[in-house]
């Protein structure tokens, strides 16, 4: 797809190197963000350029509000007018454990980078679009990386269900925002995908798969996500703009 873009935040691993692989099947330029230029970063840019595309790397940690700019500035250069923002970082808790001794400095981490950064950078890079003439027709859209606990109590992992409801709220707040705009913006609440964050429970819940935990018996891969994010992306899910897809293979379907 000639002259389509994305920003991915947390793309060098897990769910964002999931998107970014899918995005860069459909021709999309890649810019990889991450806290870090490290290696993983490096072996995602290598494998999106062996995809055939146009993939640089980002580096910034999308919590520090001030370098929102530069960062989307720094994306456009390297692969081009960004036609699409995917929020993707995002982190678990400093420790599970009783609600009750949930600390300050983990409930303020996840809002920070789970909700805060990704409010003001979708809100950056709306306002960049919108200042740039319209003379394509081009698919703009915003994907934002939510979770099954936007909607599911894990009560040992309390800060971070907050910090995910109010990140499936930016998605629809900017989908009635910019819907006049012909931008879509919407949310994917992936379930149990097995990623670096996962694999502390990894066991545990392969053990509860089996017993019946969640309707399609696997735990969910990156991949899964990314071909949801390139319907999203390209258009095919336009009429859809404000919608959470669940993609946690009917982990949430209600059931007695």
């Amino acid at each position: 797809m000639t002259g389509y873009a994305a920003l991915i935040t947390g793309g060098s691993r897990g769910i964002g190197r999931g998107i970014a692989t899918a995005l860069a099947a459909e021709g999309f330029s890649i810019a990889v963000n991450a806290l870090v230029h490290d290696e993983e970063v490096e072996e995602t840019i290598a494998s999106l350029r062996n995809q055939g595309v146009k993939a640089i790397a980002a580096i910034g940690d999308v919590s520090d509000l001030s370098i929102h700019g530069s960062l989307l500035e720094q994306a456009e250069i390297g692969v081009g007018p960004l036609s699409t923002l995917v929020n993707n970082a995002g982190v678990s808790v400093l420790r599970r454990g009783d609600l009750l001794d949930v600390a300050p400095e983990s409930y303020d981490r996840c809002q920070a980078i789970n909700t805060r950064g990704a409010f003001f950078l979708t809100q950056a890079w709306a306002k960049r679009v919108l200042a740039q003439p319209r003379d394509d027709d081009r698919h703009r859209s915003i994907i934002t990386i939510s979770s099954s606990n936007a909607v599911a109590v894990s009560i040992s992992r309390g800060e971070y269900c907050v910090s995910k409801a109010a990140t499936s709220m930016i998605a629809k707040l900017f989908a009635v925002r910019l819907g006049a705009e012909g931008i879509g913006s919407y949310e994917i609440q992936p379930g149990l995908i097995e990623t670096s964050m996962t694999a502390v429970v990894k066991n545990l819940y392969e053990q509860r798969i089996r017993e019946g935990l969640i309707v399609a018996p696997r735990m969910g891969q990156p991949s899964d996500i990314g071909s949801i994010a390139a319907a999203m992306a390209t258009g095919k899910l336009a009429y859809c703009t404000g919608q959470a897809v669940h993609a946690d293979g009917g982990l949430l379907i209600p059931r007695f």
